[in-house]
């Protein structure tokens, strides 16, 4: 069985279908026609007109099109008529779920780990990571990499998909295994949709959602901590004034600071507790991880859930100030190639700890409760505070970004683990 990386259909290999690769500049070819299955998932019939789909008794790489006879190794989904990268089919594609509340940074998230992944963590674990499909290559370079990276711009909030249809960002990871007697390589094709918070705001989401996480092999959940309200003390100033922002947006007497407003410095500090802080319900971590639970568990007959969950906190850096010096939340991963499994656990029971100081402790039960395989990470995407709608001076500086996909590639036996790495 294969999961389309786009509609989440399951689908048998002997079911999927070929595209005619339509009319080349000599020779024959089929014509272009309407597509109104494709024109259905798209939500537009701009770029559905395509030349024809067609099934065969027994797919291979390659099949002849029954209307003009041209070969073609052009793979669609037989449901919403997506072309299915060669690579996707040829290796196990495991679909992450990245879910969190409005202004959790999914998108920031997403943006700096495919960077890391292909600059300096891909260099640690002799990786390479390759985007499976031409929509994978421009929507990473306009929405991510373009905005955040060449332009220093904090990326604008995750659009709903019942008003912007997105597209998943499908990439190749291949690693390079070295052993004692032989190399050997290993390779998964990984699949990132970014979900709206405001998508996960009702227990009946669309129907799109919920194939997106009934097929998920992981999950990783973002917990912007300055929304929990426990954690408000542990705040500077500076992180206070910036969760005030998240709720106001830009434009706001919040974003510009005016005095006696929530977000500037003569703000008192109750009403900044009361007011910017846990106030709003759809933003609470608990309700956006027992929302997806429901729909995971439906199925399940009473049974806890076997995929695994990595829970994240998110901006940790607003955070760090106030941990104690020897918090290993301080202290940076040994790069080594392998995931050190005592580090891995150290931080586990430090956040784990974090959330019964801020009262979110109900958090771990929850999921303890519910999953059979779940770890708590803290990261931060930028490294440091922004400045009004820009990267801080101090550039992009990601902390621990990583974590949370090398802990899944341990789970999906491609990365090994290691105890006191470094120390």
């Amino acid at each position: 069985m294969i999961t389309c990386p786009y509609c989440f259909a399951r689908v048998a290999a002997r079911r999927i279908a070929f595209r005619c690769m339509g009319r080349q500049a000599r020779g024959g070819g089929c014509e272009p026609e309407l597509d109104e299955r494709l024109a259905g998932y798209l939500g537009t019939t701009a770029g559905a007109s395509l030349p024809p789909v067609f099934t065969v008794w027994r797919p291979g790489r390659r099949a002849e099109c029954p209307r003009c006879g041209r070969p073609t190794g052009w793979r669609v989904c037989p449901e919403c008529h997506n072309r299915l990268p060669a690579e996707y089919c040829a290796n196990p594609g495991k679909i992450v779920a990245l879910v969190g509340a409005k202004g959790s940074g999914k998108s920031t998230y997403i943006a700096v780990l495919l960077h890391e992944l292909t600059h300096r963590v891909g260099a640690e674990l002799d990786a390479s990571l390759v985007a499976c499909d031409d929509r994978t290559i421009a929507r990473y370079k306009q929405d991510f990499a373009r905005p955040l990276y060449g332009q220093s711009r904090l990326l604008s909030a995750t659009q709903s998909a019942a008003t912007e249809p997105r597209d998943p960002l499908v990439y190749l990871l291949t690693r390079t295994i070295r052993g004692r007697l032989r190399t050997t390589t290993a390779s998964l094709t990984l699949v990132l949709f970014d979900t709206a918070g405001e998508d996960l705001r009702s227990r009946e989401m669309s129907e799109l959602h919920l194939r997106y996480l009934e097929a998920a092999d992981a999950i990783v959940f973002l917990v912007d901590p300055l929304e929990l309200a426990g954690a408000a003390p542990s705040l500077t100033d500076a992180a206070r004034a910036r969760a005030a922002m998240n709720r106001s947006g830009p434009g706001t007497a919040a974003h510009h600071g005016s005095p006696g407003q929530p977000g500037s410095p003569g703000a008192d500090r109750g009403d900044l507790l009361d007011r910017d802080l846990g106030g709003d319900p759809d933003s609470d971590p608990i309700n956006v991880i027992s929302r997806v639970t429901e729909r995971l568990r439906a199925n399940r007959r009473g049974r806890k859930i076997g995929v695994p969950v990595a829970v994240a906190l998110s901006k940790i850096d607003a955070l760090q100030p106030s941990l104690e010096r020897q918090s290993p939340l301080h202290r940076a991963r040994t790069p080594n190639g392998m995931l050190d499994l005592d580090d891995r656990e150290a931080v586990h029971e430090q956040v784990r700890a974090l959330l019964e100081e801020w009262q979110a402790g109900m958090i771990d039960r929850y999921l303890s409760q519910n999953y059979t395989d779940y770890a708590f990470f803290a990261l931060s995407a930028l490294g440091g505070m922004p400045d009004g709608g820009r990267v801080g001076p101090g550039g992009i500086r990601p902390y621990r970004v990583e974590d949370p996909l090398l802990w899944l590639l341990y789970r999906f036996g491609m990365l090994r683990g290691t105890r006191g790495a470094g120390r």
